[in-house]
């Protein structure tokens, strides 16, 4: 978080001495704009609106306001945010800061046990941090009360309405004192956002560092336009190319298993994260990109604001997402903090009004390089067929093999080949329907 086109310090924002050493301890040196503009407007217990790119520097915008106030006023924190793996992400840093201050943290997100949050809520946490979703399991069956909650956060707030979060967000607004500081932080500002603002908060601060749709200014984007067949080999040449850390986007859940099952075809290490694999198993492949032990990570949008990775080389959308602003969190995977980073998309001919859209957003054009050459595509393993000892070509029908001697209606014998048919031989009594003729899949 050290731009190096800022020289402003952390002193001098109202922050106590006992947390700029904590900072100062975590080596975070230089503020960054919204870091610089929403902290003294956070420590005088005022609403926020902070608009500001992903990748800024938010966390620190909102937790060190709220670790001050509740050190000083023994109130208690909610941060709410749209995905599992932001909020374990935005825990981390909260409890850094505020450990040495005796700050108690406890997260509740969909996924893990309900046991063990339900301990974590007993120790009497000062900040809770949670998923909309399950933070309506726990109020509902009792175990957690936001009586004494006076600081509300509302992180990537835009991403949790288009997620489908606002029945949940308006029962947990129920549940509070109107008595409260509220801040709220997004990437973009759409009308919904504003229509929170204005029932839900008092006279808040608006605090804009970047126009809404603004992508991170260091990011490099590219576009390449190419047949859906030849991603593969396009990737395949990007991988090969570039030799850091690289972030995958794919628009289904399908498309992220596909994609990281031929990135470690190539050779490549990968791991993929997706709305269909456990807790556990996203810890995992997130914490073992983090590492390094995953080269790639593959991921659906749903993950594309949860991923906090310092030095991500590389963001490829292998897809053009469905959103445009989902384009500008992607691609906010890289360059965070001030670093360099690279975009680079690859869109079908049929896309280009996904791209004008992207575009339109962007106030901005991408640059579309000319397609390299591509890597021959590789041979299609083949097996053997049982029935000549040959090849089999992909695809091709083999008949099942029996383990053991098997019994028809029409014979008195066993047999361990091929049945007879049932009933003479008028039509089989299996049909081979695999290589049949299909419909056209459905353009999606």
């Amino acid at each position: 978080m050290n731009p190096k086109t800022n020289s402003a310090s952390f002193h001098g924002l109202g922050i106590a001495p006992r947390l700029l050493e904590t900072i100062g301890r975590l080596q975070f040196t230089t503020p960054t704009p919204i870091q610089e503009r929403a902290i003294p407007v956070g420590i005088e217990g005022k609403d926020v609106i902070g608009i500001a790119q992903t990748g800024t520097g938010k966390t620190l915008a909102f937790g060190i306001p709220m670790i001050q106030r509740i050190g000083n006023e023994k109130t208690k924190g909610l941060v709410l945010l749209p995905t599992r793996e932001l909020a374990l992400q935005v825990e981390e840093t909260l409890r850094k800061i505020g450990g040495g201050m005796g700050i108690r943290t406890a997260v509740l997100i969909g996924g893990a046990p309900m046991g063990s949050q339900i301990r974590a809520l007993a120790r009497n946490p000062q900040i809770i941090i949670a998923t909309p979703g399950r933070m309506i399991d726990h109020l509902q069956q009792k175990t957690v009360s936001l009586q004494h909650v006076s600081i509300l956060v509302l992180d990537e707030a835009d991403r949790m309405l288009d997620m489908g979060f606002a029945p949940q967000l308006k029962k947990i607004f129920e549940k509070l004192t109107t008595e409260r500081q509220t801040m709220l932080f997004s990437a973009t500002m759409p009308d919904d956002i504003v229509r929170m603002a204005t029932k839900h908060m008092k006279l808040p601060l608006r605090v804009e560092v970047a126009p809404p749709g603004t992508a991170a200014e260091r990011v490099e984007q590219e576009l390449f336009v190419v047949k859906r067949e030849e991603k593969n080999r396009l990737l395949d040449k990007l991988l090969s190319e570039y030799r850091g850390a690289v972030l995958v986007f794919s628009r289904t859940k399908h498309g992220t298993r596909k994609i990281c099952k031929a990135i470690r075809d190539m050779g490549h290490s990968a791991a993929e994260i997706h709305s269909n694999r456990s807790l556990a198993q996203r810890r995992e492949a997130l914490e073992g990109f983090k590492t390094g032990r995953f080269r790639v990570l593959v991921a659906t949008d749903i993950a594309s604001r949860g991923i906090d990775v310092a030095g991500i080389e590389l963001v490829i959308n292998y897809d053009i997402p469905d959103n445009p602003g989902d384009y500008i969190h992607r691609i906010g995977r890289t360059a965070r903090a001030g670093e360099q980073g690279r975009a680079i998309s690859f869109a079908t001919p049929d896309q280009r009004s996904a791209v004008r859209d992207i575009e339109r957003l962007l106030r901005t054009l991408i640059s579309v390089s000319k397609l390299p050459e591509l890597p021959p595509e590789k041979p299609a393993r083949t097996t053997t067929d049982i029935r000549s000892g040959g090849p089999r070509a992909p695809g091709a029908y083999t008949p099942r093999q029996s383990h053991a001697p098997r019994r028809f209606p029409n014979s008195s014998r066993s047999t361990g080949g091929a049945p007879r048919p049932a009933f003479g031989n008028s039509r089989p009594r299996f049909q081979n329907t695999r290589n049949s003729p299909r419909r056209a899949p459905r353009f999606r």
